[in-house]
C-alpha cells in the first residue's frame, strides 16, 4: 500500500511539474522581457509598473534562470504579485479559496447521497415506478443548465419568498463561517442545491448501471444462497464492488470543481475562485491567472491521489498495478 501511493504521489509531483513548464511557457517565454513585462503587469500599467515586473520576476536573465526563480517562489509557496490589484496572489487566492471549498464540499455530500442511494434503489427495484421515477428525475436535472437551476431557486426561494415577506435565503454574497456560522450555512444552501442536484443526475445513473451489473454476479448469488440477509448483500457486497466509477466520477468531479464553479459563483454572487478567474481574465490579470491554474493543478491532482488510495481499498488488485 505505501509503495503504491508513493508511486502515484511521484507521478503527481511529475504532472505538477508539467503545468509549471507549460504556464511558463505560455507567460513568460516571449519575444523578450520587455513584452513579458507589459503582458504581465497589466493592461493598465505604467513604465514604473513594468521595470518593477522585470525587476521582480528577473526578466533580464536567461530563460533557465527565469524558470527557477519561478519554481522557486512556488516551492516556498509564493504565487507571485498582482500587479493590477496591487496585493500578493497569495492573498487574492486566500480570500477565494474557503468559498469555493466551502461550495464543493457541501454540494459534494449531498449530491453522493442523493445519487448514490436513488441509484441503488432503481437497481434493487429495476423496471419498478421508483426506478423509472429516478431515472427521469436525473435526465431532468442532467439536461438542465446550472445558470436555469440556480435562476429558478433564487425566483422561488429568494424573490418570490421575500416579496411575501419571508427571509430565509440571502440572493447573493458569502459569509465566513468563522464570523457566523449560521449565515454562513444559509446563504450556500441553494448554491449546494444548484450543484448537488445537476451533479447527483450523473450518480444516480452510474450507481444503478454499476449496481445492475454487480448483482448479477456468481459471489452475490452465493451469498443470498448462504443467508445473507438482503440488505448486507446490498450495501457490503453489491454496493461496495459498484463503487470504483462512482469513485472515479466524485474525484474527477471534486477536482474540478475546487478549480472554481464558475457558473454558480456567479449566478449567487460568491467571489470564488471561478469568479476571481473570471475576473482576472477580463482584466488581463496574468499572476493571478497564473495562480489559479496551479491551484486548480493541485487540487485535480490532490484529487485523483485521494481515488487512487480509495481504489487500493476497495479493491487490493489495484495495488499491483
Amino acid at each position: 500500500m505505501t509503495r503504491f501511493l508513493i508511486r502515484r504521489i511521484l507521478q503527481g509531483i511529475l504532472v505538477m511539474w508539467l503545468v509549471t513548464v507549460v504556464v511558463f511557457i505560455l507567460f513568460f517565454v516571449g519575444p523578450g522581457p520587455n513584452s513579458v513585462a507589459r503582458t504581465l503587469a497589466g493592461k493598465s500599467a505604467t513604465p514604473a509598473i513594468i521595470a518593477d515586473v522585470k525587476r521582480r520576476l528577473l526578466l533580464n536573465e536567461s530563460i533557465p534562470a527565469q524558470y527557477w526563480h519561478f519554481i522557486w517562489l512556488l516551492l516556498h509557496g509564493n504565487l507571485g504579485y498582482s500587479f493590477y490589484h496591487g496585493q500578493s496572489v497569495n492573498s487574492i487566492i486566500a480570500a477565494a479559496f474557503p468559498i469555493t471549498l466551502s461550495l464543493v464540499i457541501g454540494a459534494s455530500v449531498l449530491w453522493l447521497i442523493m445519487g448514490v442511494l436513488s441509484g441503488v434503489l432503481s437497481a434493487v427495484r429495476a423496471r419498478s415506478f421508483a426506478d423509472r421515477a429516478f431515472t427521469g428525475l436525473a435526465l431532468l436535472f442532467y439536461s438542465m443548465p446550472t445558470f436555469v437551476l440556480g435562476l429558478l431557486f433564487l425566483l422561488l426561494f429568494y424573490y418570490e419568498l421575500t416579496i411575501h415577506g419571508v427571509n430565509a435565503f440571502p440572493g447573493s454574497g458569502f459569509t465566513p463561517l468563522t464570523t457566523n456560522p449560521f449565515q454562513w450555512f444559509r446563504g450556500l444552501v441553494l448554491p449546494w442545491f444548484t450543484l448537488a442536484l445537476v451533479s447527483a443526475a450523473t450518480y444516480t445513473r452510474l450507481t444503478r448501471g454499476s449496481m445492475l451489473d454487480v448483482m448479477g454476479e456468481d459471489y452475490i448469488r452465493t451469498a443470498r444462497a448462504k443467508g445473507l440477509s438482503e440488505r448486507r448483500v446490498i450495501f457490503r457486497h453489491s454496493l461496495r464492488a459498484a463503487l470504483t466509477p462512482i469513485v472515479t466520477q466524485f474525484g474527477l468531479d471534486v477536482g474540478i470543481l475546487l478549480g472554481g464553479a464558475v457558473i454558480t459563483e456567479y449566478v449567487f454572487g460568491m467571489p470564488g475562485l471561478g469568479f476571481t478567474a473570471v475576473q482576472a481574465i477580463t482584466e488581463q490579470d496574468r499572476p493571478v491567472i497564473i495562480g489559479v491554474v496551479i491551484v486548480t493543478s493541485a487540487a485535480v491532482v490532490l484529487a485523483n491521489i485521494v481515488v487512487d488510495a480509495f481504489y487500493a481499498v476497495l479493491d487490493p488488485r489495484v495495488r499491483m498495478h
